[in-house]
């Protein structure tokens, strides 16, 4: 079983129990997923199952939407309600200051990543540290928030949509509004609705999964080539084969872009062609 599973991830979870979970359902070792949803999260998980684990990254970079929940007047050490309580206050925000405090956090950020977090420093995650007690400094990166709406607020409480890209921060992101509104900010829920094409209405819980498994249909898996709508392109010849699969550069009469790369109708996998130069960068077969 080589394919994509979209799963809607329920809450308390983590994405490992997900991972952990369907290899039982599935009775298979190789499967992982392509970006960690924290336990109190619900929603879209894109599990990769056999070769296609191979192609998680660029499921991983494609943009995420969210609805979130948030709460003015107080802070947590994890930036939401899952952490001890650090400050208090009275302040909350009329809808006009919120509205003009999203201004500040359309487009390209710059992000600090919250200490409860599974980035690395020096071999060791975030969160181990912050449960150490500890706090180092973390790196501000670069990212996009393409999209961010406030669907409801009543001074205090209230929930917005955002489309961001790999590696942004909600949490951070409800901390950073609150400070700039001379508050506190929490995150006290989270739902992921899209990542790419993968939307919530073909998602299931890892339940539907099971029942649809103890009926022998796998359905539900989506294949590479699915999961990928770039164009179709054929190499041939044994030698360039070889060349493409060991990672050089072929010379192709096509537009700049990504494509998906068959050899006789066989998947090889995902390959970008620039100044009519084709070169591999995601591999299904080798």
């Amino acid at each position: 079983m080589n394919g994509i599973i979209n799963i809607d991830k329920s809450s308390g979870m983590t994405s490992f129990d997900v991972v952990r979970r369907l290899k039982r359902i599935l009775k298979m070792k190789k499967i992982g997923h392509t970006g960690t949803l924290d336990p109190m999260a619900t929603g879209i998980l894109v599990i990769c199952t056999g070769r296609a684990t191979k192609l998680a990254q660029d499921i991983e970079g494609q943009i995420k939407t969210y609805v979130a929940g948030f709460e003015l007047g107080y802070a947590t050490t994890t930036y939401d309600t899952e952490g001890e309580i650090t400050h208090r206050t009275d302040k909350g925000a009329s809808i006009e200051e919120l509205e003009k405090a999203l201004e500040n956090f359309r487009g390209e950020i710059d992000q600090v990543p919250p200490m409860y977090s599974a980035l690395k420093v020096d071999g060791k995650r975030l969160y181990e540290l912050a449960r150490e007690g500890k706090e180092v400094e973390r790196k501000s990166r670069r990212v996009t928030v393409e999209n961010l709406e406030i669907l409801d607020f009543d001074g205090k409480r209230g929930t917005f949509t955002c489309t961001v890209s790999k590696g942004t921060y909600i949490r951070s992101l409800i901390y950073d509004i609150g400070e700039l509104l001379g508050t506190y900010g929490v995150m006290t829920s989270l739902r992921r609705t899209q990542v790419g094409d993968y939307t919530l209405d073909i998602a299931y819980t890892l339940e539907e999964i099971e029942a649809i498994v103890e009926k022998g249909d796998y359905s539900f898996s989506k294949s590479i080539e699915e999961s990928f709508p770039y164009p179709g392109v054929e190499i041939s010849g044994e030698k360039n084969i070889k060349l493409f699969n060991n990672g050089n550069t072929l010379v192709y009469e096509k537009e700049d872009g990504r494509y998906r790369v068959y050899n006789d109708k066989k998947f090889l996998g995902l390959a970008e062609v620039k100044r009519c130069r084709l070169k591999g960068y995601k591999y299904y077969n080798v």
